[in-house]
């Protein structure tokens, strides 16, 4: 046996792991100067930083986990500074939409009481008053319910029930609105039992807000309520012939208080949409429209059916 070829492979062995390791060694110590550098630079506020790193490299897991929290956190800021963009937005838009018809309600109150008007004059005073009141207390109303779902303090009941029986009887309680209103009106429901899981009372707030809508804002006289299903979801379509959205304004209707500069300062309180997409989302839901200018406006809402 030549022990001096064994030493000496032995020897070039040790030296090549020894290379090896050293090397390892130069690159955690690379590594963990990178990660000291990004760390400091994210407790400064620089969420951009990310950390490259290679499959091999023994401080992988502990890059990968550093992006991520800094991606976690980066993501999280958007989201705050958009609700404090969102914030800032509602309280432009309340001292406009609560203020101008609180002033409005006042003077004509005070008209009311100083009696500058009398007669049939101050009947009709009083008429409007009371349209201002109702208007307002029913914008405060629904302000409160939409905090209280963008905030999850809604309390729903979710139940397995009959959608089609559902919509049948909410839509009942519409025929003598829309005859009243002069609106032609085609509803399309199956007869057939679809069991889907869902709070009647938030399902029956969707159709009350969506009919409402036309009614409101779409210069219609014809509305549609169609519902199909499938094995996995059902779809509820309600469309009309009205003026159609602005394109500008379509991709904006489920913002919270947008009116569309066109009806700013009409009728409506911007909100009922909103409410309907929050409404919809907990039911993992989906709803989108389509419209086109004088052409009518079509929202469709999809519900998963119950497992």
């Amino acid at each position: 046996m030549n022990w001096a070829l064994i030493f000496f492979f032995t020897t070039l062995l040790c030296i090549c792991v020894i290379a090896y390791l050293a090397t390892r060694f130069c690159r955690v110590r690379e590594q963990l100067s990178i990660i000291k550098d990004v760390l400091e630079d994210i407790k400064k506020g620089n969420l951009n930083r990310r950390i490259l790193t290679r499959k091999n490299d023994m401080t992988k897991t502990i890059c990968y986990n550093i992006n991520e929290i800094a991606a976690s956190d980066q993501a999280q800021l958007i989201r705050q500074k958009q609700s404090e963009q969102a914030y800032k937005r509602l309280m432009t838009s309340l001292s406009h939409d609560v203020k101008t018809p609180l002033t409005s309600l006042v003077g004509y109150l005070e008209a009311i009481q100083e009696k500058i008007v009398t007669g049939e004059e101050k009947e009709e005073y009083i008429r409007v008053a009371l349209d201002k009141a109702n208007h307002l207390k029913g914008f405060v109303e629904s302000l409160f319910e939409w905090v209280k779902l963008d905030a999850k303090e809604q309390i729903f009941q979710f139940e397995t029930c009959d959608l089609n029986e559902l919509s049948r009887d909410v839509l009942a309680d519409w025929i003598p609105t829309l005859e009243d209103k002069q609106f032609a009106y085609e509803i399309d429901i199956p007869d057939a039992e679809y069991s889907i899981r869902l709070d009647r009372n938030a399902y029956t707030r969707i159709l009350n807000n969506l009919l409402q809508n036309v009614l409101l804002h779409s210069e219609g006289n014809e509305v549609s309520i169609h519902i199909s299903e499938d094995e996995k979801q059902a779809n509820i379509i309600v469309a009309d012939n009205g003026k159609g959205i602005p394109e500008k304004d379509l991709s904006h209707i489920f913002e919270r208080l947008y009116q569309g500069d066109e009806s700013r300062g009409g009728i409506g309180n911007g909100l009922g949409l909103s409410i309907v997409q929050e409404l919809v989302a907990v039911h993992d839901g989906t709803i989108c429209a389509e419209s086109l200018p004088h052409g009518g406006t079509t929202l469709t809402i999809s519900l998963p059916k119950a497992l």
